[in-house]
């Protein structure tokens, strides 16, 4: 984790969050599936005026109502809790009570008139006979409300289908106006700006349309006692706007690292003008080169602080103005330039970028190989050793090691007296054989260059490029994360990726597994048609993929069949 020393923003624990249940209670009709929501009092401390689903906080007593209601042998404790909270507040709050009688029957209108719904609902069911229907609720979603709010919530979000014969009437204290409504039709209102509703609201609405019935939205929950997504979402502005971003989202990483408390000031924008902050001892400056390749452009770092100086990594093209900026933002200070490859977005700036400073900043990196290409050829003034390590300290400028014995944690942490910014590399061909990455061990970053990228895949491109060997790479990326705590990857193009447990780790598996998908699928290609060409096999592999990304695509197909020719017997 990053060391709180270098943190951009003060800590402040967000307010803990209280326990409550929402239930979605949906219907078929004629037009379609609706839903059944609510407007919430104008004068309500959380989200007045807000279209919502009926629920609320879940009550003490609602966990002594487990004798009442039925249950699911999969249903554990606290979900039959939830459950129940919500079967309550969707009575209290709008005279929907699910609730049978012993015989099946469902509660009648005219038993729900009779009961009084701001009573204690337990005794009143059991005076009745009738039972909660608790195992006719699944949990569709779990929602964390927003850190940076003074009020929080922890939700399961449920799905039930409505009773029969049952009419919705709000309380007129809490809740106002029910209406059923398709969940199209509420996103459409809320655009329009008659229709106000929040952001855990929205998303669960544009996942709930996808599906036609009620019965097709019970059937995918009950396939697990599990929500299908949980989430706390981060905000961040773009162009000046609060934006969130659930954990699946590009963006979601970088917020989680920059602002780990929820606190609404990251700018999430792409520009090349201003180096941005992520750490106070990391700056990243993008590159005026976006495109197809690139992305918004290529990520230069900045490692380091004024007391220090600072380590350039990737300072990009060879472009004037770019390295000026990078120039500035190290105060001229800049101590070594890295390149962790050779491809021409990112070491032909570090002649130019050494040439601009005092005192000469030696480049490190790896030659290019015999196989890159005339566009990719480079030559460091000294090659790095894997697992070396460049420390920049306050006392003792820098200095370099190999330790193949030692782990960073066992070593002391750096005193706030003796501040220290130590980068280890790891050699990771297979985008380029001469690629490699960069650990910052103090504070658990990975800057990856280009071979873990956020939002798009890298390209594999033989013969320089080698799958086996990007694959195995990935391999040691991911062990380095448990080895070194690694939270937060860097890479050359996008975002940050990452979060404060296992995300890093859990992004590394998910794009070996996405390179093992589309192999398999190379696979049934080549064995498909024997005799096909890599054009043909090229349509049927990458058929989800713009044919204007075609020609990238085969570059990456020609690596995925050498290794799959290399692997047969």
């Amino acid at each position: 984790m990053p060391r709180p020393s270098q943190l951009l923003h003060p800590a402040r624990p967000p307010t803990p969050t209280r326990d409550a249940a929402t239930v979605l209670l949906l219907r078929d009709t004629s037009d379609g599936l609706e839903v059944l929501m609510t407007r919430r009092s104008s004068n309500a401390s959380f989200v007045p005026g807000a279209y919502v689903f009926p629920g609320g906080g879940i009550d003490a007593a609602d966990a002594c109502c487990h004798a009442l209601a039925q249950r699911r042998a999969a249903q554990s404790a606290q979900a039959l809790t939830e459950a129940i909270a919500a079967i309550r507040e969707s009575f209290e709050e709008l005279g929907i009570l699910l609730a049978r009688h012993a015989d099946g029957n469902w509660a009648t209108q005219a038993e729900i008139d009779a009961m009084d719904r701001q009573g204690e609902l337990g005794a009143q069911c059991a005076a009745r006979g009738l039972t909660l229907a608790a195992s006719d609720m699944f949990v569709l979603a779990r929602w964390i409300t927003d850190r940076d709010l003074p009020k929080r919530f922890d939700v399961p979000f449920l799905v039930a289908r409505v009773p029969p014969g049952q009419t919705p009437v709000a309380d007129e204290t809490e809740q106002f106006e029910p209406v059923w409504v398709r969940p199209a039709d509420a996103l459409a209102r809320h655009q329009a700006g008659s229709f106000f509703m929040i952001y855990p609201t929205i998303i669960t609405l544009e996942r709930l349309q996808k599906l036609a019935t009620v019965d097709a939205v019970l059937q995918v929950c009950a396939v697990s006692e599990e929500p299908l997504w949980t989430s706390c979402p981060r905000t961040g502005l773009l162009a000046g706007r609060e934006q969130r971003h659930m954990e699946h989202e590009s963006a979601y990483g970088e917020l989680a690292l920059v602002c780990p408390d929820g606190q609404i000031v990251h700018p999430l924008d792409w520009q090349s003008e201003h180096p941005v902050a992520l750490l106070k001892n990391v700056l990243r400056l993008t590159a005026p080169n976006p495109g197809a390749m690139t992305g918004p452009g290529t990520n230069s770092y900045l490692v380091g602080d004024p007391s220090t100086g600072y380590i350039a990594i990737d300072p990009g093209p060879a472009d004037d103005e770019h390295l000026a900026k990078l120039w500035r933002a190290a105060g001229g200070d800049i101590r070594l330039i890295v390149c962790t490859h050779s491809h021409p977005d990112h070491a032909p700036g570090a002649r130019p970028l050494q040439a601009m400073c005092d005192t000469v900043p030696p480049i490190l990196g790896l030659a290019s190989a015999e196989t890159a290409r005339a566009n990719s050829a480079f030559t460091p003034d000294r090659a790095l050793l894997n697992h070396e390590r460049l420390t920049l300290s306050r006392h003792g400028g820098i200095s370099s090691g190999v330790d193949f014995s030692r782990p960073w944690q066992t070593e002391a942490c750096p005193t706030a007296e003796d501040t220290r910014h130590t980068l280890q590399v790891i050699h990771t061909p297979g985008h380029a054989a001469n690629h490699l990455c960069l650990m910052l061990l103090e504070d658990g970053l990975l800057f990856s260059g280009d071979h873990i990228l956020n939002g798009s895949t890298t390209v594999v491109d033989p013969p320089d490029g080698d799958m086996s060997d990007y694959l195995n790479s990935l391999d040691l990326l991911h062990a380095a994360c448990t080895e070194h705590q690694l939270k937060y990857i860097l890479p050359a193009h996008g975002y940050v990726i990452g979060g404060p447990d296992d995300e890093a780790k859990v992004a590394i598996t998910r794009l070996k597994a996405h390179r093992l998908q589309r192999e398999a699928k190379v696979l049934a290609a080549m064995q498909a048609q024997p005799d096909g060409t890599l054009d043909d096999w090229l349509a049927l592999v990458y058929a989800d993929v713009p044919q204007r990304m075609w020609p990238v695509a085969k570059r990456s197909l020609m690596a995925h069949v050498a290794r799959i020719t290399s692997l047969m017997p």
